[in-house]
């Protein structure tokens, strides 16, 4: 009987946020050991969404597995597209064309300002900032039906192809482009008016949530939770690739490393990123989209329905695949939420014979579960949604 009553008054309970909580955005589970409201102990723990990717990607085709990179963190499918087809033509020792370097440069940019403002959106969100989130979204609805114009889709867009892209781009798209570069800026500026000195919103997101320094060495973290607690480093500019070491942008860089200061990093992204995407526009070169490499153009449409050698060479592409020849590579892009990297060693042939894939989810989490310990319940909420955890690329 003493047992039980000292059972009855412990103060120290366990709970769950997740799997299914709508504050995690995903299938997350984060166990808790709570004293009140403050979280004594944490330990995350993950799976609830692998679908063995990296295994299919030994199986299919290199054309085929394309389309799983757009749901490894599907806010910005682009850039998954872009990176593992680098990494394809890495293999192959081929380097795509100008323009068609140019218009990824575009599209991993867009990603990159959807990535920013659904993470900005639903954090502001979980914290009852409701205004902000119609206000965001309706830009990122903008930003889909751009993309939409380049390659008929929206969310899963698999726009990429090793050697070039699947379109080109549409007509009147550099005004469209324009235009939307000239008024996101303002909806920024909004933003920052109702959210930047508001007295509730610095309450909960100043110091709270922090990544040190150590943090981010210990854990690995990149991309803009890194840049929030002072680490100087953007792939785009000390790691260059495509055209970026062209164009003229600044990388952000924090210092507290909090929730406040990644709220802050993400906003001055998105306008570094119109200014890229100005600078593109204004740059765009003409010319052929696709390299002129055999083992991987595919055949102009006409040229299938009337020749019969190219019926063939379309054939043996999209049913047999790619030869890749032996040998294997890394590449990484700047993701918009850290180093984004696909490993692939080949055997020769058209399947990989290992895949594997680096997303900043992963290390995220792990270092999650470290800095919300002595914080409370809804610092946690904060915390999570400003880290931008896609549990698609966390599990993967």
């Amino acid at each position: 009987m003493e047992n039980q009553q000292q059972d009855l008054y412990n103060p120290n309970v366990l709970i769950n946020i997740g799997p299914n909580h709508p504050a995690t955005h995903g299938t997350l589970r984060v166990m808790c050991r709570i004293n009140g409201e403050v979280i004594e102990d944490a330990n995350c723990e993950i799976g609830y969404l692998h679908r063995a990717i990296e295994k299919l990607g030994e199986e299919k085709t290199y054309h085929q597995w394309m389309v799983y990179t757009d749901r490894l963190n599907y806010c910005s499918a682009l850039n998954n597209n872009i990176t593992y087809a680098m990494t394809v033509e890495n293999l192959m020792k081929i380097s795509p064309t100008d323009r068609c370097m140019y218009i990824r440069v575009v599209c991993m940019e867009l990603s990159r300002i959807i990535d920013h403002i659904v993470c900005i959106a639903a954090n502001a969100l979980d914290l009852g900032a409701m205004t902000v989130f119609f206000l965001l979204i309706h830009w990122r609805e903008e930003a889909y039906t751009m993309i939409e114009s380049m390659c008929g889709m929206r969310l899963t867009t698999t726009y990429a192809r090793i050697g070039g892209m699947s379109y080109d781009l549409p007509d009147g798209f550099a005004q469209r482009l324009k235009k939307f570069c000239d008024e996101i800026p303002k909806a920024i500026d909004e933003i920052e008016g109702l959210l930047t000195g508001n007295r509730i919103w610095i309450d909960r997101t100043k110091n709270v949530g922090v990544i040190t320094k150590e943090d981010c060495a210990q854990f690995s973290v990149t991309g803009p939770c890194a840049r929030a607690s002072g680490i100087d480093m953007d792939l785009r500019r000390d790691r260059p690739y495509y055209i970026y070491p062209e164009l003229d942008f600044d990388v952000v860089v924090g210092s507290g490393g909090d929730v406040y200061d990644r709220y802050l990093v993400r906003m001055e992204e998105m306008r570094q990123s119109v200014r890229i995407l100005k600078q593109c526009n204004e740059k765009m070169p003409n010319g052929p989209l696709w390299v002129d490499d055999k083992r991987v153009l595919i055949p102009n449409k006409l040229d299938v329905y009337t020749k019969m050698e190219v019926l063939i060479h379309h054939f043996k592409i999209f049913m047999e695949g790619i030869d890749v020849p032996k040998g294997e590579a890394y590449t990484c892009t700047e993701g918009p939420n850290g180093e984004v990297g696909f490993y692939i060693v080949s055997r020769g042939g058209p399947k990989a014979w290992r895949i594997r894939v680096k997303s900043p989810s992963f290390t995220h989490f792990q270092v999650f579960e470290k800095t919300i310990k002595g914080g409370k319940i809804p610092d946690a909420i904060a915390h999570l949604g400003s880290v931008n955890i896609i549990a698609g690329e966390l599990d993967r």
